[in-house]
């Protein structure tokens, strides 16, 4: 496995695919992969999930993360890139708009029907965090 901990060109080439495996950690160190779908935004990247998701609340003691790309059943390719990075949850509704749009304009007619068989299925809208990527500089 090629693990990347600072490259910028290799955070944004994640950025262009369609589904990428976040792992996020345990309080134990074990790791926990999940398949998300993620936008660029600039020089980060931008993933959206359930506020009260597994996901949130490994970050918030763990904000360590690690990405390569996959397919949409998670599966990841054998000497497929790693990329190191540290999240960062935001739920204010005003930080969010940005990155939302930029999800609901990447993945178009799919990202509205998910949320609206999220909405339907948990019979309610389910307030959703966006989680912030970015990549350690490797200079400092």
């Amino acid at each position: 496995m090629t693990t990347s901990s600072a490259v910028p060109g290799a955070l944004a080439a994640l950025g262009d695919t369609s589904f990428v495996s976040l792992t996020t950690f345990r309080r134990t160190g074990a790791p926990v992969s999940t398949p998300v779908w993620v936008a660029r935004d600039g020089d980060v990247l931008v993933v959206t999930t359930p506020v009260d998701s597994g996901k949130v609340k490994r970050l918030r003691h763990t904000p360590r993360v690690e990405l390569r790309p996959c397919s949409r059943t998670g599966t990841v390719a054998e000497g497929a890139p790693t990329v190191v990075g540290h999240a960062e949850v935001l739920t204010d509704p005003a930080a969010m708009e940005r990155p939302t749009a930029l999800l609901r304009d990447k993945y178009g007619w799919e990202y509205r029907v998910m949320m609206l068989v999220e909405r339907v299925a948990a019979r309610r809208q389910r307030q959703r965090a966006i989680v912030r990527i970015t990549v350690p500089d490797a200079s400092s």
